[in-house]
């Protein structure tokens, strides 16, 4: 169809598409790459040279077409000039075709291959993408900002908009967003408010550990209550208990997607004037219908944080937020971010207050740069542009990742639901519409079962399991210190579930990168280990 050193004019009646390219300076080095198989790109090809577009020259033997009305050089004895503005539209182009091309040739044949029962491993969650991640994380490759730019200002209001919420602040990590929205609490512009070194912060022993490292790491004291079956979240009937005098904040996570009872909590917090930090990180897109209005989970909180990390609902490998409705919160926390700065001009504007030079901080000469100004100890906990370009095309199908994985827990929930002689089987959270991050499942050995067998006949046969994470974060080594010396924390209670939990409690995945047959996959497996067969 194509001979070495043909130059291809697109039929606009065709509804062919070819992406050609010329690495060297011969037109018999050419490559035809047929794009006719992917989605809808318009009617445009590309035939040229390399050194062309380095000189920003266009010579013959070339075909350039970016529409479907326009060539900008033709064959023959043709030659243009071409301005700075269309050779950028050039090149951007010839970037999303070959990223494009890339994503069909090499990524797409293994993302859409039919799973293989017994030889594909099942995974607990991963990355789901397509070539829009790609195409967006080249475009801000080329720009080579490096740092946070517009992608990443662009995410921030596209998710503070799909939250409801005023304001967003993008991180490296959703441990960072953890750090910042405690961290935020202990700034003195809090006043008697204010956390600090000694005050208590109640949460659970039974979830991530950087859910209850900050407050640690500030100085201030966890106390930890106990979680329950079959939601794994706080037991809101211990928070009376947990409360002294010194009491300054709640922080405590939605376990795997499941809301915590926000109303309880909230009612909690504003009758003794804490503090509520929601640890979100897990639980993106969940819900929570409190006085009668439904609000995504995160925004009921004084902050809400999330993680971008790939197993989670949606990813741009490493990266979180902080998102609030409070401006003071939300200027502090971009302060703790930004190296403790006072200035909140974005990076590499200069002046944006206006006031840059005439202002006094502490004991500074009069009139001291205010970029140069540090109200608080801070940290750069700031993402990259690439990241963020990532987020921006995964948050466009936030809306369809979650409705997956909803339809994934129903579908386990409801065909598993003879074995709960077996498994303690989850449950929603009243009032609640989770965003399942997976499906907790915790072995009944009264019958016989152990977590362990469980798990070894799954792991056999390919299927990932995963802890509740740290089961009993205080029985961890990190604790060691602390548990001889009986300091540091309190525990109110044995926190019998917690240690149930580490025991006897486990989950599997239900992300959207499930392929057809591996949930079912899954099912008949878990039988199989319930049965004893395994």
């Amino acid at each position: 169809m194509n001979t070495p050193g043909a130059i291809v004019r697109p039929d606009p009646n065709r509804a062919e598409r070819f992406l050609i390219l010329a690495a060297a300076g011969t037109p018999d080095e050419q490559v035809v790459v047929p794009l006719e198989n992917g989605p809808p790109i318009g009617e445009y090809a590309l035939a040229l040279r390399a050194h062309d577009l380095s000189q920003g020259q266009l010579e013959p033997p070339v075909s350039i077409r970016v529409d479907r009305t326009r060539t900008i050089a033709d064959g023959g004895e043709v030659t243009a000039r071409l301005r700075r503005e269309k050779l950028k539209e050039i090149l951007s182009l010839w970037s999303r075709l070959t990223t494009r091309a890339n994503y069909h040739a090499l990524h797409r044949p293994n993302l859409e291959a039919p799973f293989q029962p017994g030889k594909d491993r099942v995974h607990y969650a991963g990355r789901h993408f397509d070539d829009r991640e790609m195409i967006l994380l080249m475009e801000s490759t080329l720009d080579f900002w490096l740092t946070s730019g517009r992608f990443a200002e662009r995410f921030e209001a596209d998710l503070a908009r799909f939250l409801g919420v005023k304001h967003c602040s993008l991180v490296n990590s959703g441990s960072s967003a953890n750090l910042l929205a405690c961290m935020a609490l202990t700034s003195p512009r809090l006043g008697e408010r204010r956390l600090h070194r000694g005050d208590e912060v109640i949460t659970v022993a039974a979830g991530f550990p950087t859910t209850v490292a900050p407050i640690l790491q500030y100085g201030a004291v966890p106390v930890f209550v106990d979680v329950t079956l079959p939601t794994y979240n706080i037991d809101c009937a211990m928070l009376e208990e947990a409360l002294s005098a010194r009491t300054k904040a709640v922080m405590v996570a939605h376990t795997l997607g499941n809301p915590f009872d926000l109303a309880a909590v909230k009612a909690f917090c504003d009758r003794h004037g804490l503090w509520l930090i929601e640890d979100n990180c897990d639980a993106l897109g969940s819900r929570y219908r409190l006085n009668g209005e439904w609000h995504y989970t995160g925004t009921i909180g004084h902050l809400g944080t999330s993680s971008f990390y790939p197993p989670h609902h949606m990813t741009m490998g490493e990266g979180g937020a902080v998102y609030t409705r409070d401006a003071r919160l939300h200027r502090l926390v971009e302060s703790f971010r930004d190296w403790g700065r006072d200035c909140w001009c974005p990076g590499g504007r200069d002046n944006t207050c206006k006031n840059r030079f005439n202002q006094t901080f502490g004991a500074l000469p009069p009139g001291y740069d205010h970029k140069y100004v540090y109200s608080h100890f801070g940290y750069n906990l700031k993402v990259t542009d690439m990241q963020a370009a990532v987020g921006c095309a995964q948050l466009e199908k936030l809306p369809g990742f979650i409705g997956a994985r909803q339809r994934n827990w129903a579908f386990l929930r409801r065909e598993l639901d003879d074995l709960a002689d077996r498994f303690v089987l989850p449950e929603p959270t009243p009032d609640s519409d989770p965003s399942w991050f997976g499906f907790l499942l915790t072995v009944r050995p009264e019958t016989g079962l152990s977590r362990e067998r469980v798990v070894a006949h799954l792991e056999a046969h390919g299927i990932q399991t995963r802890m509740l994470f740290a089961g009993n974060l205080l029985k961890h080594p990190c604790f060691d210190e602390m548990r001889a010396t009986g300091s540091g924390y309190r525990a109110i209670g044995p926190l019998e579930t917690t240690d149930r939990i580490m025991h006897d409690t486990f989950w599997i995945g239900l992300y959207p990168g499930m392929k057809p047959g591996m949930v079912e996959y899954m099912v008949h497996h878990l039988r199989e280990a319930a049965s004893g067969r395994s």
